[in-house]
């Protein structure tokens, strides 16, 4: 079944018990049961998709869960209350005195916050490497979780996923992935050998910007720590937010390619333009990372990193704030285009020269390309 069709049918169970299109919004603190075997069923560890208690879920998240996990190629999933609660539930289950992680240096810069700020004084120990580096030096006997993001958050390096896996497999060690960028329609996380995938469904997912999401698939074994995380921190989303994402999956596949075609469009037109320096998007054929983009992603929505040529930060100010159809907000993935100062976190420590380039994340949404390349247009013209 093509991957739109399956979107529109899936996650439809509920639904059908009740005659319906959509599936019912179930909320719910306390769930009843019948008889106290049915209680001790529910509450079972083997028994990952009934509720239980309304913190866990209730049939709208596993509604949501079960068609994810399909989507994904996996065997089960978790929804948590953003993605960070996400990233923070997988990381931490893995952390612990004595235990080593291991991850990408471009990695989302809350991210490395968290393992630096919060898993660091608490004894893990966490190290970068390189994205284009073999990882095999890097593994430990304490290792306990390889953790990457593809492409490299604002940078936008790629990395050798396939490798990675295969080196962390070599030493049994499992491998997660922040996946937000390329979703489960465009970058199958599973078949590269990742253990846990985690997405953002804050983004793409959901799609239209109203909502906090974090998904995370793998099988019950490479989720059960994970799980127990969870159980054990109040992280699980709420079911509102689960039957708003299952409304965003429905037309996920075809927002992506039209994010798809208009952010392909307006990174080639930048690479023309004499204000910009460089355009960073794997999705490009100039790009450093296309051979690998190419080899394990099946598509490009965005969002991309370009470099102005230098200029004063009066300036920079100037081109950001007259941009009109580019919203300037911290996030990516809805209908509507952002921009964003590009700063990775591990670069803030280095200061910025007074006319250094500066990096401008897009994300470019779901508005006409022309308009867009217009409005773009206008606001590099006072960069001369």
């Amino acid at each position: 079944m093509h991957t739109t069709t399956f979107l529109v049918h899936a996650g439809r169970e509920t639904a059908h018990a009740v005659q319906a299109i959509n599936p019912p919004l179930v909320r719910a603190s306390t769930v009843v049961f019948d008889t106290l075997a049915a209680y001790k069923h529910a509450h079972h560890q083997t028994v990952f998709d009934s509720p239980r208690y309304g913190r866990s879920g209730t049939s709208t998240t596993f509604e949501l869960q079960r068609c994810m996990a399909a989507l994904s190629g996996a065997e089960t999933c978790l929804a948590t209350a953003s993605g960070l609660a996400a990233i923070v539930a997988v990381l931490s289950a893995h952390a612990g005195p004595g235990r080593h992680l291991l991850l990408n240096q471009g990695v989302y810069g809350p991210t490395r916050i968290f393992c630096d700020q919060e898993l660091v004084p608490q004894g893990t120990t966490v190290e970068y490497f390189p994205e284009g580096a073999d990882i095999t030096p890097y593994l430990r006997d304490n290792t306990s979780l390889v953790y990457i993001e593809t492409p490299a958050s604002l940078t936008m390096e790629m990395l050798d996923a396939r490798a990675v896996c295969a080196a962390a497999r070599q030493r049994h060690i499992p491998v997660a992935v922040d996946a937000t960028w390329g979703t489960p329609v465009f970058l199958d996380a599973h078949a590269l050998g990742v253990h846990i995938a985690i997405h953002s469904a804050t983004k793409y997912i959901n799609g239209h910007s109203d909502l906090m999401l974090g998904l995370i698939t793998g099988s019950h074994a490479d989720l059960a720590s994970t799980r127990r995380f969870c159980d054990r921190s109040g992280a699980h989303a709420a079911p509102d937010v689960c039957w708003l994402a299952l409304r965003g999956l429905r037309t996920l596949a075809v927002r992506l390619e039209r994010h798809q075609q208009t952010a392909l469009a307006t990174a080639q037109w930048l690479q023309q333009q004499p204000q910009v320096r460089r355009v960073l998007f794997p999705a490009l054929p100039s790009d450093p990372g296309h051979a690998l983009w190419r080899a394990q992603f099946s598509g490009a929505a965005g969002p991309f990193t370009f470099e102005l040529a230098p200029c004063s930060e009066a300036a920079f100010a100037a081109f950001i704030d007259a941009l009109a159809l580019f919203s300037l907000g911290t996030s990516w993935g809805g209908y509507e285009s952002l921009v964003l100062p590009a700063v990775p976190y591990d670069l803030r420590h280095l200061a910025t020269l007074p006319d250094a380039g500066r990096l401008v994340r897009l994300h470019v949404g779901l508005e006409d390309a022309a308009d867009l390349r217009a409005d773009l247009a206008q606001a590099l013209s006072g960069l001369g």
